[in-house]
């Protein structure tokens, strides 16, 4: 690897599988010094352990004020700045209109809209001048899907996130961008097929896709060290697609 990230301090939230855990591998290939933050330590702690570098893991709930600030007096201890910052929270569930309940709104919006604020928010007095900070989405929340209208929207949010909040810290001229990826084939993907499915539904993903294959954890991580590095420089309030195409027919 080339050493994009030398020097720099990166907190991926949400890094225990998936994308999120490619984003820190990526980032500690890159090498930077990377905080890994997941609610499930055991796991995170395993995979941390085999990144290069100086990574560590750090359990917190990021949708809990309370817990982000704990996860960040961790790594002001040990780092004493934040100049990435990824926030790769949420999750998926579907419901259908006249199926939502109340309890199936507020879970995908705490996990997708009020983690995501607080795992910016509470990183504002770490986040160093010049800092880049990138909210994860999906291509979810371009394009009409049945049963996925709240998590759709919930997505749709990071969105205004991204250009509201880019001009909130613009003094501390710190950017803040959307990374969209599109059907990705990840545990949390596989885990909205019926059983026995999967693998069909990635085929159809990829039979729609002009790039003719769904993405992997690894498309996103490297459109990820580009985001977080001096070659986006002059990239602000922007929303990078990682979709071979989807969205754009």
């Amino acid at each position: 690897m080339s050493g994009r990230l030398t020097g720099r301090v990166a907190v991926v939230a949400g890094a225990s599988k998936g994308i999120g855990l490619a984003i820190a591998r990526r980032f500690a290939q890159e090498q930077a010094q990377v905080f890994a933050i997941a609610r499930g330590l055991p796991q995170l702690e395993a995979e941390v352990a085999r990144m290069p570098g100086r990574a560590v893991a750090i359990a917190a709930d990021m949708s809990d004020p309370t817990a982000a600030e704990g996860a960040y007096a961790s790594v002001r201890a040990q780092a004493g700045r934040i100049d990435v910052l990824v926030a790769n929270v949420g999750g998926a569930e579907r419901a259908p209109l006249g199926a939502i309940s109340e309890e199936h709104f507020d879970r995908v919006f705490r996990l997708n809209v009020k983690s995501t604020l607080f795992t910016v928010q509470q990183a504002l007095p770490l986040l160093a001048p010049g800092a880049s900070v990138i909210l994860v989405s999906s291509s979810a929340a371009e394009r009409g899907t049945p049963a996925f209208s709240v998590y759709s929207a919930a997505k749709a949010t990071l969105r205004s996130f991204a250009r509201c909040w880019m001009l909130d810290l613009r003094e501390r001229q710190i950017r803040v961008n959307v990374l969209r990826p599109g059907p990705t084939d990840t545990p949390g993907l596989g885990r909205l097929a019926a059983p026995g499915q999967a693998p069909r539904m990635l085929a159809g993903f990829a039979a729609r896709t002009p790039s003719g294959r769904v993405g992997t954890a690894q498309d996103v991580a490297d459109a990820a060290v580009f985001l977080a590095s001096a070659d986006s420089a002059f990239v602000n309030g922007s929303e990078l697609a990682v979709d071979g195409g989807l969205t754009q027919i």
